[in-house]
C-alpha cells in the first residue's frame, strides 16, 4: 500500500476516534449535566496603569457541593495575547486557580466574591535582566457582577481585583500591579 494511503487511512481513523468520543461525551450531556455546571471562555484582565492580559478561563460548579453559588476555576491569562503582541512589551504568563461564590441564586445580575492562588512568570527575553526576578505567587482577592442570561446559556462578568503579594523588580516580579480589573464571557457547557 502507497504511504501516503497508510498515513490518510492513519489520519482518518484517528479523526473518527476523535468525533465518536465527541459524540460520547455529548450524548452523556444529560448524565454530566445532572451532576454540574461547566463554563468555559476568555479573560481579558487589565493590570491598571500597565498591561492587557488575555486568556481563557474554566469554571466548574458541582451539584452536591452547593450547586450555582460555588464554583472552582482555572485561567490562564497571558501579554503575549495582549499588550506583547507585536510590541516589546514583557511578556508574562499568569496561571490562577479561583473559589468563586455567586449571591443572588436565579438572578440576572448576581454579585461575585472570588479569591485567586496563582502563579506569575516574566519572559525578560535578554540576558542582561536575567539577575532579575522573573516569578511570583499570585494571591488576589475580587469582587463583581456576572450577568447570566437565562435565554442562552452565556455568562458575561466584570471584577475589580487586588494583587496581594507584588514586587519592585528587585524582589518579586517588577510588573505584577495591585490593581486589575477582568472580563470574562463564558458558555455553559453543560448545565442542570
Amino acid at each position: 500500500m502507497p504511504k501516503s494511503i497508510m498515513l490518510y487511512s492513519k489520519k482518518s481513523k484517528f479523526f473518527v476516534l476523535v468525533m465518536v468520543c465527541l459524540f460520547s461525551i455529548g450524548s452523556n450531556n444529560q448524565l454530566l449535566a445532572q451532576e454540574s455546571i461547566l463554563d468555559v471562555g476568555i479573560r481579558f484582565q487589565k493590570n491598571i496603569n500597565l498591561y492587557w492580559e488575555n486568556g481563557v478561563s474554566v469554571q466548574y460548579s458541582h451539584k452536591k457541593i452547593k450547586p450555582d453559588q460555588l464554583y472552582f476555576g482555572l485561567s490562564y491569562v497571558s501579554s503575549r495575547l495582549g499588550t506583547a503582541i507585536n510590541s516589546n512589551a514583557i511578556k508574562q504568563d499568569n496561571i490562577l486557580f479561583s473559589t468563586s461564590w455567586y449571591f443572588k441564586k436565579d438572578k440576572l445580575f448576581r454579585p461575585v466574591s472570588r479569591l485567586n492562588l496563582g502563579y506569575f512568570i516574566a519572559d525578560y527575553e535578554a540576558s542582561i535582566f536575567d539577575v532579575l526576578p522573573n516569578t511570583s505567587m499570585l494571591f488576589s482577592p475580587e469582587i463583581g457582577v456576572v450577568y447570566a442570561s437565562k435565554k442562552v446559556p452565556l455568562k458575561a462578568m466584570i471584577g475589580l481585583g487586588y494583587n496581594l503579594v507584588t514586587g519592585d523588580g528587585t524582589k518579586g516580579g517588577g510588573t505584577v500591579y495591585p490593581l486589575f480589573t477582568q472580563t470574562t464571557v463564558s458558555w455553559t457547557i453543560f448545565k442542570k
